[in-house]
């Protein structure tokens, strides 16, 4: 029997903050025509929709109103809901008997892939972490073949008890079916469709998912996280908005330092203001430079990828060099901007350049050594920072510097922190305003008496704003950051208390055996969420485990490519170092600890393999670098972590057991799992 006409008052096609294109109760979708939904769909699209979407909108609406209409209960239902963290629409969520339903149709398709079972499940994920109604729901991935032969439907269970389901796959005519079955088989679920609809969506994307949405169009508001908790990414982005549009109408010069925690957001700040402003023509062009170069080819190689696959879709064709050379322009490496000014007397085109990483610049005697060598300058006698500020104060009217700035995150021979930026303002560009964040002041910079050197000749502004407190990279652990400063500061007892707070949300396991680990990682992941190990690039006696520090790796397949490809971190095989994942991100990641950092006593013992043996480091500035790496290592998870410290072998001396069992020792002794 078909519906009465329902009440109107309880349509809303309009989505909450655009987050869907078409809402309403289910016995109002019923009611209605499917050329009225159709109708609303194509006109929050924008228009221009090509015939083969018309028809896959018109499948779904028909096959849902055929399906639903069998049971009409109470609920609601949304059509293309908004994942702007992954730059995609689901195909229809529907809430009923008290369950999130997450629908994926594959229109004509007579079989399930793997990459669509995928797909559907990276769609619940994301709602069920970062959709505030979501997290205490029970949800229900359906992957709708619509020419699959019917399929037996068996609800599996959770893998991380969320009350995330397995994906079921649902063939021909069975997605009515298909939802009583997953209604018969939970205990409990409780969820109301109107309040689920009031919920917020606050993600935390990753690097890549950040810059992909940026590219594509969407706001930092709409891919980042605005609970309190969080500084908010827009605010910071307004500030340094106002700072350039203060220094273009005063016609003056200006340098901001952004701190953060590590994870917090910094390089997505710089990556939305570079892309808003992406325009030569524009008087504010800007540019993002990073010394991060496997940074930078893979987010050259996303968003290009991206490009070409939005045009695709449109119907148009863009040959991928073409999308790189675009992509090119606002994203660079900070050494090809340099060589660029090297080589051209004349004012950059950019008015705005954002460095990104700037505590690693280069100081003067690495910047020297290297002009000597590779650019046949022997006179250059500038550091890094005073050559990129000179740089932009060619400019005769304004300009403005943005320095993104990390902390204990200084990794290799000859980068100077941040005091290198700050001494060359104190000597050669006392004209320049200067707006730092307050935090700069704290010991981790090392930085007070450049600061105070500084104030007394120059414009120096304390700019809260340019703070990001809380890190996003870990969503389920915003102190993540805090306990590796805490571990590798050697706090035992600080880091087991702080433990006990994050391992509720935050799965933190070790033990001796990389196969242990491997099996680990492929059991926590679900969808597409992205594994990988990481080694020191110290760990030479990794060797006999299969894991060759010494094979380097193409961080755009390790960190792009699929799991069919035994180049990605996916395969397990391939190990990244801390200058392949520095300001990159995994969701699960496998750390294995090699012989280069061993807990002796109360100290750590830095070491590196040089010739046929280990040989002890001594020097100050190296064995910062080395802790800096593993602090890298140990904050690129945002789920989860597993950490590996070999049995070694009493029979190979630069594996004795004695490399190892003291720091497995300590590690155990911070409350971690053990899997063996």
């Amino acid at each position: 029997m078909a519906p009465t006409a329902p009440d109107h008052s309880s349509a809303s096609p309009v989505g909450r903050a655009g987050r869907w294109w078409y809402g309403c109760d289910l016995a109002g979708f019923l009611w209605q025509s499917p050329e009225h939904i159709l109708g609303v769909l194509a006109a929050s699209s924008g228009g221009g929709i090509d015939a083969t979407q018309r028809d896959a909108w018109m499948a779904q609406i028909e096959l849902l109103k055929s399906e639903l209409d069998e049971d009409p209960s109470a609920g609601r239902i949304y059509l293309e809901y908004a994942v702007p963290r992954l730059g995609k629409r689901i195909d229809a969520v529907v809430v009923r008997d008290g369950i999130v339903f997450v629908v994926e149709f594959k229109v004509g398709e007579a079989a399930f892939h793997a990459s669509a079972l995928d797909q559907v499940w990276d769609y619940a994920l994301d709602l069920k972490h970062f959709h505030s109604a979501s997290h205490l729901a029970w949800m229900a991935p359906l992957l709708v073949a619509t020419e699959a032969t019917p399929v037996s439907l068996v609800v599996q269970g959770t893998l991380h008890d969320d009350r995330l389901l397995r994906p079921l796959c649902v063939g021909r005519r069975q997605l009515a079916e298909a939802m009583r079955v997953v209604a018969t088989a939970l205990p409990t679920a409780d969820t109301d469709a109107a309040q689920w609809e009031q919920g917020r969506y606050s993600p935390t994307p990753t690097i890549i998912e950040a810059a992909r949405a940026l590219y594509a169009g969407h706001a930092v508001e709409t891919i980042s996280r605005s609970d309190a908790s969080a500084m908010n990414l827009a605010r910071t982005s307004q500030r340094i908005d106002r700072i350039i549009a203060e220094a273009r109408t005063q016609r003056q010069k200006s340098i901001c330092f952004v701190t953060g925690v590590p994870g917090a957001g910094k390089t997505l700040v710089g990556l939305d203001v570079a892309n808003r402003h992406m325009d030569p023509e524009d008087a504010l062009f800007s540019v993002y430079l990073s010394g991060n170069d496997p940074l930078v080819k893979v987010l050259r190689a996303a968003l290009a990828g991206d490009h070409v696959a939005r045009e695709a879709a449109q119907g148009r064709r863009m040959r991928k060099g073409d999308a790189v050379r675009k992509v090119s322009a606002f994203i660079q490496n900070v050494r090809s901007f340099r060589d660029d000014c090297l080589a051209d007397a004349e004012p950059p085109p950019e008015h705005v350049a954002l460095f990104d990483e700037a505590q690693r610049a280069w100081n003067l005697e690495q910047t020297r050594s290297f002009m000597a060598r590779k650019r046949r300058r022997p006179d250059f006698e500038h550091s890094e920072p005073d050559f990129l500020i000179s740089c932009l104060d060619r400019n005769p009217d304004w300009a403005v510097v943005v320095c993104l700035v990390g902390s204990g995150q200084e990794i290799n021979t000859g980068e100077g922190g941040i005091g290198e930026w700050l001494r060359a303002l104190e000597q050669r560009f006392r004209d320049w305003h200067v707006y730092i964040s307050p935090q700069l002041r704290e010991p981790q910079y090392g930085v007070v008496a450049e600061l105070d050197a500084l104030r007394r000749s120059a414009n120096v502004h304390d700019t809260a704003d340019l703070h990001l407190a809380v890190s996003m990279r870990s969503f389920r652990a915003e102190r993540l950051s805090e306990f590796v400063r805490l571990v590798l500061e050697l706090d035992g007892a600080g880091a087991a208390m702080l433990h006990r707070d994050i391992a509720p949300r935050y799965p933190l396991v070790l033990t001796r055996s990389v196969d242990r680990a491997r099996d680990w990682l492929r059991a926590q992941a679900r969808g597409s969420e992205r594994y990988g190990i990481v080694v020191s690039s110290q760990a030479q006696r990794l060797k006999p485990l299969a894991l060759d520090v010494r094979v380097a790796i193409d961080p755009v397949h390790w960190f792009l490519n699929g799991k069919d490809d035994t180049r990605s971190s996916y395969y397990l095989e391939d190990v990244a170092t801390e200058f392949q994942v520095q300001g990159l991100e995994l969701d699960w990641a496998g750390v294995v600890w090699d012989g280069d950092l061993r807990r002796s006593g109360d100290a750590w013992r830095h070491h590196r393999f040089v010739g046929s043996k280990w040989q002890q480091i001594h020097q100050r500035e190296r064995q910062r670098y080395q802790l800096n790496a593993y602090r890298v290592l140990l904050t690129r998870a945002r789920q989860g972590m597993v950490l590996v410290v070999p049995e070694g072998s009493p029979h190979d001396p630069t594996r004795a057991p004695a490399c190892y069992d003291e720091t497995y020792r300590y590690l155990a002794s911070l409350g971690l799992r053990s899997l063996d």
